[in-house]
């Protein structure tokens, strides 16, 4: 007698499928067909989200290579930020004379290759920890006593390396890292908050070059580099020559010698990345006050234009 409250499985035995790459498939080696010092294209847009007192949304260019598979690396970063405050500080909270700053990054479930949890992992309060460190270096905190301001990144596409691994590691960290700092940056403009200068991040790497000395790039993608011999990130403020953050990791000579670049060179690579992100910033901000600014004016002369009738 069966049992009509079940689904039966089969009476005999079953192997379970595997699936294997086919032979004719042939992986694509990466390959750069940017030169070494050029920049990803960078869509930057301010003001999508109107509950937010500030937002902004981010999104990198994929490079142009060959066709990704399951296995190869994916260089497209999509990234959105919302700026809550300031706001008063709760009742229970002590007095304090500062700003005080909360910034967080979430991966969406659909941000990865491996759909990922809604409870918050290592990496993602790392990076939020990085985050919160870059933009304390940038904002004026006495100007909002009694005050805190919320600050919410959400990745919606991360970069990812070579592999079919659940977390983000080496070049694509990195990256995610750079692009949060510039949208946050991007949304705490748009919010009105006091800042000492305009905060922006960049990437530099150094790769393997012929005749094993390395060569110097700026913004590595995961996707145009099989070896990286070491990165570095840092958050730079231009105009007051300060840097606020600074991540790096990977083998070089601290000193360098004669012929073979240092840490030094690296970390050039890398300012040089994030004046070329704040060019990006500039523009998108100068044209989101001159939107604002001519709506008002066009409202301003609307109403003057209205005749009261008794």
């Amino acid at each position: 007698m069966t049992d009509r409250r079940r689904v039966n499985g089969p009476a005999g035995n079953t192997s379970t499928p595997v699936f294997a790459p086919s032979s004719r498939a042939s992986t694509p080696q990466p390959q750069r067909l940017r030169k070494p010092n050029e920049l990803r294209k960078i869509f930057l847009q301010t003001g999508f989200i109107p509950s937010a007192s500030g937002s902004a949304y981010l999104e990198l260019e994929s490079p142009p290579t060959a066709k990704a598979n399951k296995s190869s690396a994916s260089s497209t970063i999509k990234l959105s930020c919302a700026v809550h405050g300031p706001k008063p500080l709760l009742r229970t909270a002590s007095f304090s004379p500062n700003l005080q700053l909360s910034a967080s990054v979430k991966f969406s479930p659909f941000a990865t290759r491996i759909r990922q949890g809604y409870v918050r992992d290592s990496t993602e309060k790392d990076l939020g920890m990085h985050l919160e460190n870059a933009l304390k270096g940038a904002i004026i905190p006495e100007r909002w006593p009694k005050s805190g301001i919320d600050v919410s990144v959400t990745v919606l596409e991360a970069e990812q390396d070579h592999g079919v691994g659940d977390r983000i590691t080496g070049v694509a960290l990195f990256n995610v890292l750079a692009g949060c700092i510039n949208v946050a940056m991007a949304a705490i403009a748009d919010s009105k908050i006091d800042c000492l200068d305009l905060l922006a991040a960049g990437v530099g790497a150094m790769i393997p070059g012929p005749k094993s000395s390395p060569i110097r790039v700026l913004d590595p993608a995961a996707a145009e580099h099989e070896e990286l011999l070491s990165m570095c990130l840092v958050g730079v403020l231009s105009s007051r020559d300060e840097i606020v953050e600074i991540w790096s990791t990977g083998s070089i000579d601290p000193q360098g010698s004669e012929g073979v670049l240092g840490f030094d060179e690296l970390v050039d690579s890398a300012v040089a990345a994030a004046r070329g992100a704040q060019t990006v910033l500039k523009e998108v901000l100068l044209e989101a006050l001159t939107r604002d600014y001519g709506t008002k004016k066009q409202l301003g002369s609307e109403m003057n234009d209205v005749e009261m009738n008794t």
